[in-house]
């Protein structure tokens, strides 16, 4: 009988990478009903689809994750077995070995099976982030699509914007009077960038709607998310980096009617912080912020009122220089 592992085996040394590397023997008796998602942040982000069978996991490399829309296919790479501890590994493979990067489960549960051949796989999954009916069915080769068979997991969400029309300032000399009423955030004197993220896919615009660069590494960092952020790509603290200062789009719920209030509570959940982006700090106290401003050799203040929409063309948002 064929090494089922054997391809595996032959592509690790188990004195090198913390992957589970079984020796050759009989294989493990299991229920056939264990899956895992995997995410794995290799040369190329993706997500590593195990389905457990006859003492292995089936393996599959989804460039853009499981898809949660029956319109939508998704890529899926057809890989080598996996042995069944791989279900539960999670870690950092070393860098030149193979897969190297870091792996994390990102979701896992059990699974029926509906049909299971050679060139289709049917499946019902029950786990934490995935559910429902899916199909996986052979294209070329090793490529195959996994296409969701069940409704839309959220039939209401709003399409991501294709091309964003971004808010600019109003220049204002003085600072608003209601100051309660504003928050206030660093003019950064940098580029503006609109970036789009979906679930690591990213691409990015400028301030008149060309096609930009991505920070690198961002859209790793968002790779559990559907979002479109907002800011500017300046020089901070000698190095270059994307100052985010807001989320119009957030899996599957579109933003721009939300207050900027609640657009910031939003952008700091995601917590942003890399060596090329971080969140724009935000206050309350904008005479602080223009002092600051002036003595760290910034243009200015932005003063954005906190109960106002995303609206270009409207004088929500004021700039007030330091001079």
């Amino acid at each position: 009988m064929a090494d089922r592992l054997g391809t595996y085996r032959s592509k690790r040394d188990a004195s090198r990478t913390p992957e589970p590397v079984p020796g050759e023997g009989p294989l493990p008796r299991g229920n056939d009903d264990t899956f895992v998602i995997q995410e794995h942040h290799a040369r190329r982000l993706h997500w590593d689809f195990r389905l457990e069978r006859d003492g292995v996991l089936v393996s599959w490399a989804l460039p853009k994750g499981v898809p949660d829309d029956p319109r939508t296919n998704h890529l899926a790479v057809h890989t080598e077995d996996h042995p069944l501890e791989y279900a539960s590994f999670a870690g950092e493979i070393p860098k030149g070995e193979y897969g190297g990067g870091q792996v994390g489960i990102w979701d896992r549960g059990t699974y029926e099976t509906e049909k299971w051949t050679d060139r289709e796989v049917k499946v019902v999954l029950h786990g934490n982030r995935v559910s429902g009916r899916y199909v996986l069915f052979r294209t070329n080769g090793k490529n195959w699509m996994i296409h969701r068979m069940d409704p839309p997991v959220a039939p209401d969400a709003d399409p991501m914007p294709e091309q964003v029309d971004p808010v600019r300032p109003e220049v204002r000399e003085r600072l608003p009077r209601r100051a309660e009423a504003y928050g206030f955030e660093f003019a950064w004197g940098g580029c503006r960038l609109i970036v789009f993220s979906d679930r690591g896919t990213t691409h990015a615009q400028d301030a008149g709607g060309e096609a930009a660069k991505t920070p690198s590494g961002l859209g790793e960092s968002l790779a559990a998310h559907r979002v479109v952020l907002d800011g500017e790509v300046a020089v901070v603290e000698d190095r270059e980096t994307y100052m985010i200062f807001d989320v119009l789009h957030l899996d599957g719920r579109s933003l721009f009617d939300e207050p900027y209030q609640r657009r910031r509570e939003l952008l700091e959940g995601l917590r942003l912080a890399g060596l090329r982006w971080q969140t724009a700090p935000c206050f309350d106290d904008g005479e602080a912020v223009r002092a600051a401003a002036r003595e760290q050799g910034l243009p200015g203040v932005v003063a954005k009122r906190l109960d106002a929409p995303y609206r270009p063309g409207k004088a929500d948002w004021r700039l007030i220089p330091v001079e």
